[in-house]
């Protein structure tokens, strides 16, 4: 992007909501959206740094039109304030289901040089945002691995979002048989990728409604490492399944913010 746009791109980033009525103004309205598809296409991304939470002063490369929320560091503050209150110095953290990194960044902060953060991201042009975010605020420490996590480690059918829906691609997920949509992608287990590598003290799952079968792939790791869990849940049956699992599995859970899960080893 050319520095005019750039400077655009931000001003949309930091101005853009109070405009966003005029938009449905007749004869000003397309008006404005033509002045501003022209000015800043819908595909642009531009760097910017993170205004408040935990992930203040952490830069990343945003869409200007989607990306307000993580720009004002307001991005699901439930899971921000556990990673705040759990992670510490030379902790390891795995983030599954990572998108363009925003726990990934935020942990590999609070775990420091010592620490870990394995970012798991299927989409490999997400994929590479998350290491291009990686690279800009020099976490050396945080590693991306462009898989899915699954119940067993095989090769797995991943659809891929519409960009004109969701430009960060964040509603991709594992998907049952081949599409239009789909690409093939490796799955991993984290029962088996913890026997190569350091096991997680905490885990973030975000992973659009496959996270019964991402803990069915982690029992041994549940029963032997005992990590702190923050997990999505995208279905009242997933909710109750997880839930029934951790407990059986000696956690103590408690419903988290929206749509999360909490579970705790005892």
């Amino acid at each position: 992007m050319e520095a005019p746009q750039q400077k655009v791109a931000q001003l949309l980033l930091r101005f853009g909501s109070p405009f966003s009525a005029l938009r449905r103004v007749p004869l000003v309205g397309p008006w404005m959206k033509w002045v501003a598809a022209k000015l800043v296409p819908r595909d642009s991304l531009t760097w910017v740094q993170v205004q408040s939470g935990a992930a203040k002063g952490l830069w990343l490369r945003l869409n200007p039109r989607t990306g307000k929320t993580y720009f004002e560091g307001a991005g699901e503050e439930a899971v921000q304030q556990v990673l705040q209150k759990h992670l510490k110095p030379g902790m390891t953290f795995y983030d599954v289901g990572a998108n363009i990194g925003l726990f990934s960044l935020i942990a590999a902060r609070l775990v420091g040089e010592n620490g870990r953060v394995m970012a798991f991201e299927a989409d490999p042009e997400i994929a590479g945002r998350l290491r291009e975010h990686l690279a800009r605020n020099e976490f050396g420490w945080a590693t991306v691995e462009e898989k899915a996590v699954w119940n067993e480690a095989k090769p797995l059918y991943f659809a891929r979002t519409d960009p004109q829906t969701s430009p960060d691609r964040g509603l991709g997920h594992v998907a049952s048989a081949a599409g239009v949509e789909t690409i093939e992608v490796p799955g991993v287990t984290l029962d088996k990728f913890v026997e190569t590598d350091r096991s997680p003290d905490l885990i973030k799952c975000d992973v659009e409604g496959a996270e019964v079968e991402v803990f069915r792939g982690a029992q041994k790791l549940l029963k032997e490492k005992r990590p702190i869990i923050v997990c999505e849940m995208h279905s009242e049956e997933n909710h109750r399944v997880l839930a029934g699992m951790f407990q059986e599995l000696g956690y103590a859970c408690s419903d988290y913010g929206t749509n999360h899960v909490l579970a705790l080893p005892r």
